[in-house]
């Protein structure tokens, strides 16, 4: 493949790499501040065109004008979804984190213009969807992009996106470090100080560009509020249990929405504007209830605000949530809006308009807070204090259980407010309600998605990938051994010449003894009075080490070391835990996450490529031959199977073999049909049946 002038001028320069990455971090950075200085002021003249406009030619609409803007902007934002980019479908961020786990952080170009362009239809016209997320998911499109157009390696993407992430919480909360920190705390799995430094740069150059168009100012005008008293603290801790419960609620109601639009035959393009529909009635109803009045048709000719006079449950509420903080809103209106967001969300969302979470999620934290604050006023008010401070703080705590980020959710809210005061009541709510939410409900607002994908991953690894890959087909099958007895000078000289880390300990009958390592060694040399000469391997090393099975999945491996920090482990037989059959360290694993991905990526191909004939008439079906089934002992030609019936494969002992006429089938052979799905029960029987002895 030819490269790009880009490309091949870096290929012959080759600037030192520190520089580049900084030099692109502040490009990154710099063009997603510009975007999301253009995103911002798009959706103010799409909100400002839109009602006014019908406000003008339709002035006998009255509210019914707040029906019908939002389901003209969805008719506009779903055929730019469906046709132009789907992964500009919801709030964006699942979407970045999947790339970033299966793809190597590679996004399409076309993803930044379909989200900017359908979220600001949807914010402006009233979708009740908040702006960072598209800007999160622009910003991160632009530094896959970069990376891709210079043909750096996978890890250098990956930092680039990450780069770009954060630079869009930057530039749309101008929040430099909450964008640093939910960079790393939600997409990127370890910290890496070059990775983090450019993470930086990059959140300061977008945070410097707003704030040149845009002015440096915090998001909300916030009083100083202190704690009453040390006691005070018990209410926070309520709060933060309670937003736990709401913070769970709003994931599972916002995936029902989704499953249920996803499932529905309908036209894609025009499942949006269905949402819309509803999200309108909503917000019709909402006009109805009293003590809620907006400004009239000659007002909003006069130049009134119109983001004053949209319904709360519209777009992202900032407006509002200002009011909260201030303690200037009533109770039953708090309370209801705790309910009526997280539904408008929903329907917004749900159905696959385009737009954030991180928004509608601190608009239900601050409505929450704002409401429990009143109670506690009302029943403790010489301790309890003003209603805002617990505004301020419920915004911290929801947002902190719908994403599982404590750190992030403190910093945000912190930089948006520009108050400290209040800091352990965060730290404090944040942390009981993350906490918590993970304990009821394991998947965050941003996981929940992928999971129905079949995408499940923990510290940046997939795990249906890890599960896929067994410890035998990655292992060392001809690890380096040394025995107990032997001389400890052997040892130390074995680490010198093979600069290996650790080697697994046999006994005289060349059993597995134990596990020697270099920390072992260490430790030996650095006790007084220890006499080197006499000692024996056996005297350093560790008994009875953890082990594990050639046939568990890689992921099995993993969970064995993470406890104790453990590089390696010894793999070892079924029938005897003493026979030692290799070694897998941590080398291992990394190598087994890249066959894993192949291998998934190509059964995604393969299922592609025959998903119609497979969901139609055809399936695969495997099962584990046991004592006593009537196929065992059997050979394949003297079984009675439909032609409509394959046996594709057997896997025996860890080994694939392709069955023939005269292969014999034993006890615990794993064999794999591949038939008509109405055959293939048929033949599955004629394997097992006779099982039952009598």
């Amino acid at each position: 493949m030819k490269r790009n002038p880009l490309g091949a001028f870096l290929d012959k320069t080759a600037p030192p790499e520190g520089l580049l990455l900084l030099i692109l971090a502040v490009i990154i950075g710099g063009s997603t501040g510009l975007a999301a200085v253009f995103f911002i002021r798009l959706i103010v003249i799409i909100q400002n065109s839109s009602y006014s406009s019908i406000q003008f030619l339709f002035p006998h609409l009255g509210v019914w004008s707040y029906v019908l803007v939002p389901v003209g902007g969805a008719l506009l934002a779903g055929p730019i979804i469906a046709w132009f980019a789907r992964e500009a479908k919801g709030h964006g961020v699942p979407e970045v984190m999947q790339a970033l786990v299966l793809r190597g952080g590679r996004i399409r170009p076309r993803v930044a213009i379909a989200k900017i362009v359908a979220s600001a239809l949807c914010i402006g016209t009233g979708g009740s969807a908040g702006r960072e997320g598209p800007i999160v998911q622009v910003g991160s499109t632009l530094g896959s992009v970069t990376g891709q157009v210079l043909h750096l390696s996978d890890d250098r993407i990956k930092n680039l996106v990450a780069c770009g992430a954060a630079a869009g919480i930057a530039a749309t909360f101008n929040a430099p470090i909450a964008g640093v920190a939910f960079a790393i705390e939600v997409l990127m799995s370890e910290l890496q100080v070059r990775a983090f430094g450019n993470v930086v740069i990059a959140a300061v150059s977008a945070a410097v560009v707003s704030q040149v168009f845009l002015g440096d100012r915090p998001a909300f005008t916030v009083p100083t509020y202190t704690m009453e008293s040390p006691v005070t603290i018990l209410f926070y801790l309520l709060l933060g249990l309670v937003a736990a419960l709401v913070g769970v609620s709003f994931i599972r109601m916002l995936s029902w929405f989704e499953d249920t639009f996803d499932n529905w035959k309908f036209p894609v393009p025009l499942k949006p504007a269905v949402g819309a529909l509803l999200l309108g009635l909503l917000g019709y109803c909402y006009l109805q209830l009293p003590g809620i009045s907006f400004g009239s048709t000659t007002e909003y000719r006069l130049g009134m605000p119109l983001i004053e006079n949209i319904p709360h449950v519209y777009g992202s509420g900032f407006t509002f949530i200002e009011d909260a903080l201030h303690g200037n809103t009533s109770f039953w209106i708090l309370a209801l809006l705790v309910i009526l967001k997280p539904l408008a969300t929903s329907f917004t969302l749900g159905s696959g308009n385009s737009g954030g979470v991180f928004a509608p999620s601190l608009f239900i934290g601050a409505m929450l807070g704002g409401a429990m604050g009143k109670l506690f006023a009302a029943w403790q008010p010489e301790l309890a204090g003003p209603s805002g401070a617990y505004a301020l703080v419920g915004m911290a705590a929801v947002f902190s259980a719908c994403a599982r980020a404590p750190l992030t959710a403190m910093l945000i809210v912190f930089e948006m407010s520009n108050d400290y005061a209040l800091i352990l009541p965060l730290m404090l709510t944040a942390v009981t309600a993350s906490y918590l939410a993970q304990y009821l409900h394991p998947e965050s607002i941003y996981t929940i998605k992928l999971v129905r994908r079949g995408i499940r991953f923990e510290q940046g690894r997939d795990m249906d990938i890890m599960q896929g890959v067994h410890v035998r087909e990655v292992m060392n099958k001809d690890p380096i051994v040394v025995h107990r007895d032997q001389p400890f000078a052997e040892l130390y000289q074995k680490f010198q010449e093979t600069n290996f880390l650790g080697f697994p300990v046999l006994d005289e009958k060349q059993n597995l003894w134990g596990i020697v390592t270099l920390q072992d060694i260490e430790r030996t040399m650095s006790q007084e009075g220890v006499k080197i000469r006499s000692l024996k391997v056996g005297d350093v090393a560790t008994t009875d080490p953890v082990t594990v099975f050639g046939d568990e999945p890689i992921w099995t491996a993993i969970q064995k070391m993470a406890p104790r920090d453990l590089a390696r482990l010894p793999v070892v037989s079924r029938s005897s835990e003493k026979q030692l059959l290799g070694l897998i360290s941590r080398s291992d694993i990394l190598r087994a996450y890249d066959v894993g991905i192949v291998r998934k990526q190509r059964g995604q191909l393969l299922e592609g490529d025959t998903v119609l004939r497979k969901e139609q008439y055809n399936d695969f079906t495997e099962f584990r031959l046991k004592t006593g089934y009537h196929a065992v002992g059997k050979k394949l030609r003297d079984l009675d199977l439909s032609e409509s019936v394959n046996v594709v494969s057997m896997d025996r002992g860890g080994v694939i073999h392709i069955p023939r006429g005269n292969t014999c089938f034993a006890s615990g052979d794993i064999i794999t049909l591949f038939g008509k799905k109405s055959f293939l029960e048929s033949a599955k029987e004629e394997f097992i049946s006779g099982k039952k002895e009598k």
